[in-house]
């Protein structure tokens, strides 16, 4: 008696060691029913089997759920009970695989440390931090990408402009293109280059408003980059900065669809070709605003694209020339 529940208990084992392998294959795998030789199923999730569904025979239970043991009722209490960890990200210098030690003082259980062990806690968070950064490379990185990191937070970037910058500074120094010049001035010009990548329009202007070094320098960087790196980008399109130009103008959206009209029509005429994308899209607005009856002045208008009033000027006529367009200024 003993022997035959001892021979149980060790078929059972072996066949749990047979569900352990094939667990994992369980969500993809194609059953057929020996009874009705039906390849229709589904998964009873209560009962942890797999059920034939045209008998309703059980073809396989005991399927172990490798889900969570927990529910979550938002999104807050998913993140905050979620075992992983964050995503691997460019924008941090380790990738964000790293540990970390928390700045609170407390246990896993939330109750305040001993002085003893506050003072253990302390220098181990002291050479966590000397351990991070090893290197001179690191330390380039770590404070390149913390730049980079900080201006796209002023600009208001989406996250895809800040991965793309990161992505591209990473190669930079892997080329080894940032000894001799401006961690800023790089990492700013990256940042510029990750917003023509990705169709972000943002002007050189605004990224040296946010940066700690002049356009000159940014400018010089973007085109030793660009250069090096053999970065082919598109010319920024001026439809792009209508919305944001029109946005601060407050027009309506009768006026921005009309000045998108002119652009492409512009576009058609290869009148755009070597023109700044935000002097088109300035002197579009102003005509459009002029034609549905909504005028903003030429300085307004230069003001808010960060160009000059010379600029507006002659894109307006440029546009009116070649386009034909009848309006009274």
């Amino acid at each position: 008696m003993k022997k035959r529940c001892h021979g149980e208990g060790v078929m059972v084992k072996s066949k749990s060691k047979v569900q352990d392998k094939s667990s994992s294959e369980n969500e993809t795998a194609t059953y057929n029913c020996p009874a009705c030789d039906s390849t229709s199923t589904f998964r009873d999730y209560q009962k942890s089997s797999i059920v034939c569904a045209k008998c309703g025979r059980v073809i396989q239970e005991h399927i172990k759920d490798r889900g969570p043991e927990w529910r979550a009722f938002s999104q807050e209490q998913r993140e905050e009970r979620s075992r992983g960890g964050a995503p691997m990200t460019y924008t941090i210098h380790d990738k964000g695989l790293s540990t970390k030690i928390d700045w609170r003082n407390r246990d896993g259980r939330g109750r305040s440390l001993s002085p003893e062990r506050r003072s253990q806690i302390y220098r181990l968070r002291k050479w966590q931090r000397r351990a991070r950064v090893s290197d001179s490379d690191e330390r380039n990185l770590a404070y390149a990408l913390s730049e980079i990191d900080r201006m796209s937070s002023q600009l208001g970037l989406p996250e895809k402009v800040c991965e793309n910058a990161a992505i591209i500074y990473r190669e930079a120094v892997s080329e080894n293109l940032i000894r001799g010049r401006s961690i800023e001035g790089v990492a700013s010009a990256t940042l510029y280059a990750g917003c023509r990548k990705c169709q972000v329009p943002r002007t050189l202007e605004e990224i040296a408003e946010t940066s700690r070094v002049d356009k000159k320098e940014i400018s010089r960087s973007y085109r030793f980059i660009t250069r090096e790196l053999d970065i082919h980008l598109k010319p920024t399109n001026p439809v792009s900065y209508v919305s944001r130009f029109g946005s601060e103008l407050d027009i309506s959206g009768k006026a921005r669809t009309k000045a998108i009209e002119i652009i492409k029509k512009a576009q058609e005429k290869k009148l755009t070709s070597g023109r700044g994308p935000t002097g088109i899209a300035a002197a579009a607005i102003y005509v459009a605003c002029i034609i549905v009856g909504e005028r903003r002045t030429q300085r307004d208008t230069a003001d808010v694209a960060k160009v000059t009033e010379v600029t507006v000027r002659n894109r307006y006529k440029e546009l009116i020339d070649v386009l034909d367009l009848d309006i009274d200024i």
